[in-house]
């Protein structure tokens, strides 16, 4: 049993990840301030004796004995994350920063929640690790891809001035239940407004690509990522190299929800990706890993959710 702490624990992917670790049989310390995590995502772990949940601010630094730091602490949805920029910058770099001063001083290895946005808007396609990405550091989504990237920067000299144990993965678009439903996502924005009969607003023409993965395939990238050598520190691309436009995402889930929904196209926000999708040739040869469900599934499982989720808000 290993003693594991998960900032931003209460959020869409930090809770999946919490259940799945107190599943393998781990003891799980979940850490939050609910900026844009939600209780109700853990609040069924409650009852764990193997689970503790801590109402807390990474900008602030914390103390605990653990074995592993996950670090998924940030808003990650252009809605959250433009909403406070300087509050989003701070999380990425102090939180950043406070993680990494704990690992130092336990001696535990710390996996860092990186995103493919540190790639900005690529000039290279598919994206491998090694490209410095096109990035915009004035534009309206530098505070998070800035934040991230310095982020990472702070987690490599950590590890040649301390020796810390680091690990970074880059996180392309993932979807699944728990999303929130009003975080401003595609997947989430599309299903929400099918299912309650609104047109479906996609930006520009539509013909700007993503790579959709789906929740359960990222947590098992993420968990192979913390168990490698220590010598290995990535950074690994995870996500699903299965490339859609926004307009096929549109029509796909007005296919699957049987929605009377129409296509409204509104502007295009600024800096927003022409192109995203993840080389996952590190992954494969590395971690054995490649992801096993493909977007029709996943999408099938998210429009349940989020159909339940709709019904209990309605009452």
């Amino acid at each position: 049993m290993k003693k594991i702490l998960i900032t931003g624990g209460a959020g869409f992917i930090g809770s999946h990840l919490c259940e799945r670790l107190l599943k393998e049989g781990n003891e799980v310390i979940c850490l939050d301030n609910y900026f844009t995590g939600n209780k109700k995502n853990i609040v069924h772990l409650l009852d764990n004796p193997y689970f503790e949940l801590v109402r807390h601010d990474v900008c602030t630094p914390y103390f605990i004995e653990i074995d592993q730091i996950y670090n998924l602490a940030c808003p990650a949805s252009p809605i959250h994350y433009q909403y406070n920029p300087i509050k989003t910058i701070k999380t990425s770099v102090m939180g950043a920063l406070n993680m990494l001063g704990l690992a130092k001083r336990i001696h535990a290895r710390i996996l860092q929640a990186s995103t493919s946005e540190v790639y900005g808007d690529p000039m290279v396609h598919p994206q491998v690790e090694t490209y410095w990405g096109n990035v915009n550091p004035i534009g309206e989504r530098s505070c998070y891809d800035e934040g991230k990237r310095c982020a990472e920067t702070l987690f490599f000299d950590y590890n040649k001035q301390n020796n810390v144990d680091i690990k970074i993965i880059r996180i392309f678009n993932t979807y699944g239940p728990k999303m929130h439903p009003n975080d401003g996502r595609v997947v989430s924005n599309f299903i929400v407004q099918a299912l309650k009969g609104e047109d479906i607003t996609v930006a520009g023409d539509g013909s700007q690509t993503r790579s959709f993965q789906y929740v359960d395939d990222l947590l098992e990238g993420m968990i192979r990522m913390m168990q490698t050598d220590k010598g290995f520190t990535g950074p690994v691309n995870i996500g699903n190299p299965n490339e859609f436009t926004i307009l096929e995402l549109a029509n796909k889930v007005i296919e699957l929800t049987g929605s009377k929904s129409k296509i409204k196209y509104i502007p295009l926000p600024s800096d927003d990706p022409t192109q995203r999708k993840p080389d996952i040739s590190l992954a494969k040869g590395k971690l054995s890993w490649q992801p096993t469900i493909q977007l029709n599934e996943g999408l099938v499982n998210t429009i349940d959710y989020f159909e339940k989720e709709l019904k209990i808000n309605s009452k």
